[in-house]
């Protein structure tokens, strides 16, 4: 029956290998019983008729047999097994973060064959753009400042005070997913978390916890003024500008880690791609600003925000919103 279950979420019944984009590498330890009650579940919904997008994938890697190699490597097919010298909280929480959570997917680097590299595991990684930043208990670069207060409320409302909003791919997991865990659950997946080893990311500096100044100056003469324009035309009047929003608390960016990287990649690609989010508070918008400004605008207010808002400032080039555009674009 294992051997049965996992099987099938390797392959659909044509036969066909499934890449790793579906996270089947972490759902291999979800217990049986999981599953099936997933299934019970998915099988309940109204049935809706869609056909998916042709495959265009190209040589070699249209050669989906390949991946039962990938998988005798990568992928050892066993379910969760309980720590015995760990408590039943930590064994809970590895469950939750490891296979259903399968949160090392999008905050693990991967190796050259495209694997988790679990010796960097929960360091930070970048999916379509995006940056799922650090979470190992590191105190600079990861969540080790954080409270576990302050890590609770955040995957229950997308939002911890001083540490600012989740944005991305990651508003979209605490909607559908970490927002629905009962709170033994989440304490319980912050207990597993806390005894992952923590792990430097040299490319994050502290976060800057301080607001900035009420007054709209120009931060520094090498920021392009057009980024403060647009930031005053568009931006100020939810975000602040001292970064403390008196709209939401969803649109304070003091604090926030995306405001704290100097490569700017999550904050270029919300200014694009914008966000919604359904709080306690209610719905809250980013717009969407694709349409609406040049790569060299977006460049120049991802710019001005981490120079005001952040501890080190950003040089993002044109070039680097269009690559950026590419990468996020369905």
């Amino acid at each position: 029956m294992q051997r049965r279950a996992a099987a099938g979420m390797r392959a659909p019944k044509n036969g066909e290998r499934l890449y790793p984009a579906f996270p089947y590498e972490s759902y291999t330890l979800i217990a049986d019983d999981d599953v099936l009650a997933i299934k019970t579940y998915l099988f309940s919904l109204p049935v809706v008729s869609a056909s998916p997008p042709p495959n265009n994938l190209g040589f070699p890697f249209n050669q989906r047999w390949l991946m039962g190699i990938w998988a005798a490597f990568y992928d050892p097919d066993n379910r969760f097994q309980p720590h015995e010298d760990r408590s039943p909280e930590w064994n809970r929480g590895a469950y939750l973060v490891e296979a259903l959570g399968h949160c090392g997917d999008r905050h693990t680097p991967r190796n050259l064959g495209q694997a988790l590299d679990n010796r960097r595991k929960f360091a930070g990684a970048s999916i379509s753009g995006w940056r799922a930043y650090n979470i190992t208990p590191d105190p600079i670069s990861g969540v080790g400042s954080w409270s576990n207060l302050e890590l609770a409320e955040y995957l229950r409302s997308g939002h911890a005070v001083g540490h600012g909003p989740a944005g991305g791919p990651m508003a979209e997991e605490v909607a559908a997913s970490s927002s629905h865990l009962t709170s033994g659950d989440l304490k319980a997946a912050i207990t597993y978390t806390r005894t992952i080893p923590a792990i430097r990311t040299h490319d994050l500096p502290t976060v800057k916890t301080e607001p900035a100044s009420e007054l709209p100056t120009l931060i520094q003469a090498r920021v392009d003024a057009r980024g403060r324009e647009i930031f005053e035309g568009a931006c100020a009047s939810c975000h602040g500008w001292s970064g403390i929003s008196l709209v939401t608390r969803y649109a304070t960016l003091t604090g926030d880690r995306a405001v704290n990287d100097p490569s700017a990649s999550n904050v270029a690609l919300i200014v694009l791609s914008g966000g919604r989010a359904q709080t306690k508070d209610g719905e809250v918008t980013m717009p969407a600003f694709a349409d609406a400004y040049s790569n060299t605008e977006i460049a120049a207010v991802a710019n001005y925000v981490t120079a005001r808002f952040g501890a080190a400032p950003s040089q993002l080039t044109a070039k680097d919103v269009g690559r950026l555009r590419q990468l996020s674009s369905p």
